[in-house]
């Protein structure tokens, strides 16, 4: 495919600095030592080169149900990564020139529920093996049609001696309601000689859904080695893991579809399991339903569990952890602790220690709203850590109601009156109950980044409201519906479908005060919020590209190198923007040809500091499509840098009055053109 930019050559460099994982390091903190790039010379950085993939040659309704949100791994001297459509490719790093390219031909037909999603490749050097050998060096990579795949990294070729030619076909275990209701959309993640994925599975069908059992195999011949089901299956587990219904249960879900994390020396794997099916009514699995909505820490070799930290009782909000675990070092009152670190989508940070799970800075179980419909069982409290602080709203009164116009924030006030409103943890009831943050919100799957050198934990989180309405089985069918700004879900097997509408005003304008999209830092040492910036504008979301700094929701997540920088996009404004770590100040914007929903990443390759991002857009977001991976770097001293043009349109806002100023000369023109025939 096409490679635009000032390419140069890798011949005679030094060894790169590799990213060989989907978060930088197995732990995901997305932190890069590569320090040529820092805020002095931030505003210099030029596109190196671009990269087109070809992806949206694909049919147009798959494109349409597209979204670009992966991250490239360096590796070996190739950059590899994945298109929507899961085809893998590899590119020279300081050129962006295609090496090979490997389509597994998935199902095209199969509309997955979650979209068409590759969020990225693993990577495994085979110890026992020659390095000549073929597949030596594998990539693994799951897909949207639920198979785990091996390729050669050198060529790109299928590994023979995995599973089937190459493939082994993951069971969902269940009847699909339609082809694409499971999927896998993260990448797998490789400790030792095991290869372990997880699945993504359409929410709120039914209460018998595809169960999440998170499945380990052989690198080398694909061979099963363990499953592990969050969800227990005989009596005795039931009752150990806090299920306390009559029956076992038959539940599916409590999946792990955001990315895993591997501690190699401790022989661990860390999942952020979801919630059990289905999402908004848990009547008929009363009790606190571990180990759904956790972090759960298996032993990478046996599948056995060495401990379980719940983040959210008896979820009936869709608060799965969206986030990969994060593993870090931190410094508490004054002793060294290795952590997990897992963010939320309610906005809370729950720091665990790593080898037992207990919380390093106190988490407390605190009374939550009461009152659910009928047949519900809610948890009476939910557990909170006490630092950092909560990072986003949860409540919301009519009079906070937010708009362009009196007329906005009047509809809005009302609707925010309509609903019961009690703050975080609000049960779903007849009349409609506001979730705040939304099932989007807080933070999800595109993480959060760690410094090491300073102990900074950086977060981007999305503020929007959710309307969760029941309706009870005799006044609605078992069948999807599309309602203004959301959705009906059947939740078949249970009383109830459930309603999920997206407050906003009548001129598409979030219901909620702004900000609604936010980049924090935490000082992990203390569990300190130091500053908090806004993320994004209303640049493409507004007519003619009026640009307010309000900031917007988000998805993808932050980078931090040691240079002293933040490099972030997420934003419904197609940037990608670079802030000062120390302080929050937003230093440097470069317009992208399209949404930026994904994670960006860096890498020092020959004489330069590279970062590296995808943008294609996004499906829910409505952002622009597109197929593009842009390098960016610091020119060399016989290049050119950044056009004084460049600099002014790559600022936020500027398009909008060069559109103005546009759009006035046109009128000028007019006007002049029709004196002129009136004079005649």
């Amino acid at each position: 495919m096409a490679v635009l930019g000032i390419a140069s050559s890798s011949v005679c460099f030094p060894a790169a600095m590799d990213w060989p994982h989907f978060g930088g390091d197995a732990g995901g903190m997305r932190y890069s030592a590569a320090a040529e790039i820092t805020p002095a010379n931030v505003n210099d950085l030029v596109p190196a080169w671009t990269y087109r993939t070809g992806h949206l040659q694909a049919p147009e309704a798959a494109v349409a149900r597209s979204k670009f949100e992966a991250t490239p791994i360096l590796v070996d001297d190739k950059l590899v990564l994945c298109t929507p459509f899961n085809v893998i490719i590899a590119l020279d790093p300081a050129s962006g020139a295609e090496l090979w390219r490997h389509d597994p031909r998935i199902d095209m037909e199969q509309r997955p529920a979650n979209g068409y999603i590759c969020r990225g490749v693993a990577y495994w050097r085979d110890s026992q093996a020659s390095p000549r050998q073929k597949c030596a060096a594998r990539i693994f990579t799951g897909t949207n049609d639920h198979r785990l795949i091996a390729v050669d990294l050198a060529d790109g070729q299928r590994c023979p001696d995995f599973g089937n030619g190459g493939e082994v076909v993951i069971d969902p275990e269940a009847m699909l309601d339609w082809p694409g209701e499971y999927q896998i959309t993260s990448s797998p993640v490789v400790v030792a000689d095991t290869v372990i994925v997880g699945s993504a599975i359409s929410d709120n069908v039914s209460v018998q859904a595809p169960r999440g059992t998170v499945r380990a195999f052989d690198a080398r011949s694909g061979a099963p080695r363990w499953a592990f089901d969050p969800i227990p299956r005989d009596a005795a587990a039931a009752t150990a893991q806090g299920w306390h219904g009559a029956a076992i249960p038959v539940e599916g879900h409590a999946n792990v579809w955001a990315p895993m994390s591997v501690d190699a020396a401790r022989g661990l794997v860390f999942l952020p399991t979801s919630s059990p099916s289905p999402d908004f009514f848990g009547g008929l699995r009363p009790g606190d339903n571990r180990y759904g909505d956790s972090v759960v820490a298996l032993d990478a070799a046996t599948g056995a569990m060495r401990w379980a930290f719940q983040a959210v009782h008896h979820d009936v909000w869709d608060y799965d952890l969206a986030a990969q675990p994060l593993l870090a070092t931190i410094a508490v009152n004054g002793a060294t602790r290795d952590v997990v670190i897992q963010a939320t989508k309610t906005g809370l940070i729950f720091t665990l220690d790593r080898d037992t799970g207990e919380p390093v800075f106190a988490v407390e179980e605190r009374p939550v709203p009461q009152g659910g419909v009928a047949g519900e069982f809610l948890s009476p409290t939910q557990p909170f850590p006490v630092r950092p602080r909560p990072l986003s709203d949860s409540t919301i009164a009519p009079e906070e109601a937010w708009g362009f116009t009196p007329f906005d924030r009047r509809a809005c006030a009302r609707q925010i009156a309509s609903a019961r409103r009690d703050g975080l943890y609000t049960p779903p009831t007849l009349n409609g109950s506001i979730e705040f943050p939304f099932t989007g919100g807080g933070v999800n799957w595109g993480s959060a980044a760690f410094d090491p050198t300073t102990n900074r934990l950086f977060v981007n989180t999305s503020s929007m409201l959710h309307r969760i309405t029941l309706i009870p089985r005799a006044a609605t069918d078992e069948e999807w519906h599309d309602i203004p700004n959301g959705e009906q879900a059947p939740m078949r097997g249970s009383p109830y479908a459930m309603q999920r509408q997206t407050l906003l005003s009548p001129l598409g304008i979030p219901c909620n005060p702004p900000p609604w999209g936010l980049l924090h830092a935490i000082d992990m040492n203390r569990g300190e919020v130091v500053w908090e910036s806004v993320l994004g504008t209303t640049e493409e979301i507004a007519p003619l590209g009026f640009t307010m700094h309000t900031g917007t929701p988000t998805a993808g997540g932050p980078l931090v190198t040691a240079g002293g920088l933040v490099f972030i996009s997420a934003a419904m404004d197609s940037y990608l923007r670079a802030f000062d770590a120390k302080t929050g100040a937003e230093l440097w914007q470069a317009k992208l040809p399209a949404g930026g929903q994904a994670n960006p990443m860096s890498y020092v390759y020959g004489d330069r500091q590279y970062v590296v991002i995808a943008a294609g857009g996004h499906k829910e977001m409505g952002t622009r499509r597109g197929d593009y991976v842009i390098a960016y770097r610091l020119p060399r001293a016989c290049e050119a840098g950044p056009t004084l043009a460049s600099r002014v349109l790559d600022r936020p806002g500027h398009r909008f009055y060069l559109n103005l100023a546009l759009g006035l000369v046109i009128l000028a023109a007019i006007a002049w053109g029709i004196r002129r025939l009136v004079r005649q």
